[in-house]
């Protein structure tokens, strides 16, 4: 609807507005291909802006901040390369069960001891996997899990640390660890004008008193991709409403949103692409 108004009101723009609709952004990620593939060329883009309804906000309000707003997200596997046998009789094994759990416990000391306490990180293992039969003890186990962090920097220290640590548990019991590593999205950093651009024209739709500092979330967004490209801003369009039970959280199964934030949302966008930019 946003892109309708704004073509029958082109001759009213002071420069380009280029509407960006990326598919998969839960993942791989259509925000990196579309970039590969020219998006933010022909014409050239100075500034970017992205929407997220949010509904860990009211409906009329929004929320926007200036630097890191969401996490770089990662996801790692480790294989736990041991030497089965009986349950009956472990001092013949190398027991990869056993030795993956001491490496969740130990990867759980990257973010106490090894991360800045004033940085954030996010060190999580969704998953584990071992054997399939009660008494006996497998020849590998496998874990996986996801880093999570709001600055590069942080981020590969992190990454070097999983290495580090599972390698080094898998060894001091004879096993060995195969770590599979894949960087996922990158942090999504707002950019200082550009955040202050969005608050004006939110401020406009809302109110002032509408427009709140959003909350840092570990979740992760491939407009980061963008956002490492060229100055902008991701902002939350609030959509709750716990009076109509409206307020159930996202990736829930019982999650919806109050349909009023929809307008709210165009408003802004059309205020935000006028003759400020």
């Amino acid at each position: 609807m946003a892109a309708k108004i704004l073509a029958k009101r082109r001759s009213m723009l002071a420069g380009n507005v280029k509407f960006m609709f990326q598919p998969a952004e839960e993942g791989p990620g259509g925000a990196k291909p579309m970039i590969e593939a020219g998006l933010l060329e022909r014409p050239r883009v100075d500034m970017a802006f992205a929407l997220h309804m949010w509904n860990d906000l009211k409906v009329g309000r929004v929320g926007v901040r200036p630097g890191p707003v969401m996490a770089g997200a990662d996801e790692w596997k480790v294989t736990i390369q041991g030497r089965g046998g009986h349950g009956a009789a472990p001092h013949q094994t190398i027991d990869p069960v056993v030795i993956a759990s001491h490496v969740v416990v130990a990867l759980q000391t990257i973010v106490s001891r090894k991360v800045d306490p004033i940085k954030s990180a996010v060190v999580t293992v969704g998953q584990i996997q071992g054997g399939n039969r009660f008494n006996i003890i497998p020849d590998s186990a496998v874990l996986v899990g996801t880093v999570r962090a709001l600055e590069e920097k942080v981020r590969l220290r992190v990454r070097r640390e999983v290495h580090k640590i599972a390698a080094g548990v898998a060894a001091s019991f004879g096993a060995r660890a195969v770590v599979e590593y894949d960087d996922g999205y990158p942090p999504t950093v707002n950019d200082a004008r550009a955040t202050a651009l969005m608050r004006a024209a939110a401020a406009e739709a809302v109110g002032e008193r509408n427009v709140v500092e959003q909350d840092v979330t570990m979740g992760a967004e491939d407009m980061s991709y963008v956002l490492k490209e060229v100055p902008g801003c991701f902002w939350m369009l609030g959509s709750a409403n716990p009076a109509k039970g409206l307020n159930h959280p996202h990736h829930s199964a019982r999650f919806d949103f109050d349909e009023r934030a929809l307008p709210i949302g165009l408003e802004i966008w059309l205020r935000l692409a006028g003759p400020r930019i």
